[in-house]
């Protein structure tokens, strides 16, 4: 998945969905209680309508979240909206617009995740009740915000990924000399970090020399970012034969592998592992490998179907969700690629 961060007026946001709540704060300002206390005395409503607000609306990953959103909603009968909320703005009158059409909560996944005050605040003040999907709030102490939430298991997901490069590195044989890790980060979102940490950590704990691993940071989360990123790590070593690719996303791995191919490189010399499954099909389907070896698939289904039914349940039955619930990925590659889509609902 790209991630996307908009800074550009959240300061103004939070101070004016504070201002929305009618009290006075000392101190920074932290999301009101009143969303998070339980069911209400008063009776569920006869139609439960929820939304869900993705930040990258045109992105495969947010568009199977909605697919299975709206499985949930045909199987327990609630009216869900779907809405792209792209920058902070957009967030906020999008909360407005729910209300006005008598939503009781959304799901979403916030375009900057320090909008979560402003969020929390804006969804108390119309009585809304909020599920935090893939990327969770963060609050003006920096820290995470008391708000149920559903992401990956990122340190772990980065793990498998670092295993895998590390078992195809010793089933290859490469020669350590001749070989070396390029790391393609973005280490500002708390989640990407720890993907990326977590595939170095693995590759270290298999004996790969932590000395052979060369990170390079994206300026974005793009095939592009990457591209840029890669070159500069392949022009400052040259004297590398073989490279192990990993990053926090497909495209992130995609990426370095096209500059790769463009110095000469191929699917011999390149074990490329992304994280994610939504985007690199066509990697998989193509006629001749790529150096793209493998991804961690991340499953939509839960992200999508279980986040709205739990956010359902919430309103209609009083039935509080997990504060914080992770999921785990799948490891595929060209060879099981189509069985574990199907299986997972996304071919």
């Amino acid at each position: 998945m790209k991630t996307w961060i908009s800074l550009g007026g959240v300061v103004w946001f939070i101070a004016a969905a504070a201002f929305l709540t009618g009290c006075s704060q000392e101190g920074s300002p932290t999301a009101p209680a009143a969303n998070n206390d339980g069911p209400s005395s008063a009776q569920p409503p006869a139609r439960v309508r929820i939304g869900f607000l993705v930040k990258q609306p045109e992105e495969p990953w947010f568009q199977q979240e909605w697919k299975f959103a709206r499985k949930a909603a045909a199987q327990y009968g609630f009216d869900l909206v779907e809405i792209g909320a792209t920058d902070g703005e957009k967030v906020l009158t999008a909360i407005d617009n729910l209300a006005a059409q008598n939503a009781q909560g959304f799901v979403i996944c916030t375009p900057d995740v320090r909008l979560g005050p402003a969020i929390m605040a804006k969804a108390n003040a119309n009585t809304m009740k909020v599920f935090s999907v893939d990327d969770q709030f963060v609050g003006a102490d920096g820290a995470f915000m008391d708000v149920p939430y559903m992401g990956i298991s990122a340190r772990d997901i980065g793990e498998q990924v670092g295993r895998t490069l590390a078992d195809e590195f010793t089933r290859r044989a490469w020669p350590l000399e001749e070989t070396a890790a390029a790391g393609i980060t973005f280490d500002e979102l708390d989640t990407a970090r720890e993907r990326t940490q977590g595939a170095i950590a693995a590759l270290t704990g298999a004996g790969f020399p932590a000395d052979r691993i060369f990170t390079a940071p994206m300026k974005t989360t793009d095939t592009e970012g990457s591209f840029n990123a890669a070159g500069t790590v392949l022009t400052q070593h040259p004297e590398i034969k073989r490279w192990l690719v990993f990053s926090m996303n497909d495209e992130g791995v995609m990426g370095a592998v096209r500059a790769m191919e463009g110095r000469g490189f191929n699917a011999d010399t390149i074990v490329g592992v992304g994280i994610g499954g939504s985007t690199c099909r066509v990697e998989f389907e193509k006629t001749t490998p790529s150096g793209f070896y493998a991804t961690c698939l991340i499953s939509p289904l839960r992200h999508g179907f279980e986040t709205s039914e739990m956010l359902y349940k919430w309103i209609h039955d009083g039935v509080e969700p997990p504060k914080d619930t992770r999921t785990k990925g799948i490891i595929i590659t060209r060879e099981n690629f189509e069985e574990v889509m199907r299986e997972q609902g996304l071919m």
